[in-house]
């Protein structure tokens, strides 16, 4: 891990341990950089106040996933679940973090609509690459699938959270491939050669919910 990285790190985690035994409002700058072991000066380069300790992460994952996406995929409803998968192994891998992280958020009101901003930012993501990504698609399947994306990671995520047991990445991947086939992007054949499906829908019918009805019936 680089130095900067590492610093970042141990200074988010002294935070949360302040936060959790005394309070956040209770908390100050000044005793967060002494007990990280750093100086105040040192605490405001690499944050902006208190805030932006508790989503630290969230600025370094955010970034992560332009890139990611920047890089071009070619099944881009795909890659829109793989940067999901990212955010959630991330937290995953340090749930007792990841939970206290998510308890002093509850807490606190002024935390809770950061996160909400927070998550929206996730959405605005996905929206914009697919749109990018997709000339031509309907700019209400990009949303509604970038809504629909995010809504199922802070699902299997709140799992997480929540409770003491691990939520393995398999859970949130099954749970988003069937986000995907009930949204009609699965990517896959899922009958053979030879197979005639004949169905009539009204042309207003959206295509996710012909998609349902579809997967319904075949099932």
């Amino acid at each position: 891990m680089h130095e900067s990285a590492e610093l970042r790190t141990g200074v988010v985690a002294a935070a949360l341990e302040l936060f959790s035994a005394q309070g956040f409002d209770q908390t100050s700058v000044e005793q967060i950089a002494k007990a990280a072991g750093v100086s105040r000066s040192t605490f405001f380069r690499q944050f902006g106040g208190k805030e932006d300790v508790v989503f630290a992460d969230h600025e370094v994952l955010l970034e992560q996933l332009r890139e990611f996406l920047d890089e071009g995929h070619e099944d881009p409803w795909a890659a829109v679940c793989a940067a999901s998968e990212s955010v959630f192994t991330h937290f995953a891998h340090d749930p007792e973090l990841a939970r206290r992280r998510y308890q002093i958020v509850r807490q606190v009101p002024v935390l809770r609509e950061r996160e909400i901003i927070t998550v929206f930012r996730y959405e605005r993501l996905f929206d914009e690459y697919l749109r990018g990504a997709l000339p031509g698609v309907d700019p209400l399947d990009a949303v509604g699938f970038a809504a629909l994306v995010t809504a199922v990671h802070n699902h299997v995520l709140r799992q997480l959270l929540r409770g003491r047991k691990k939520v393995p990445l398999s859970t949130l991947q099954t749970a988003l491939a069937d986000a995907r086939r009930r949204y009609g992007v699965a990517g896959e054949a899922a009958t053979a050669p030879d197979d005639v499906v004949v169905a009539v829908f009204p042309r207003s019918m959206p295509i996710a919910e012909v998609t349902r009805r579809l997967q319904s019936e075949l099932d």
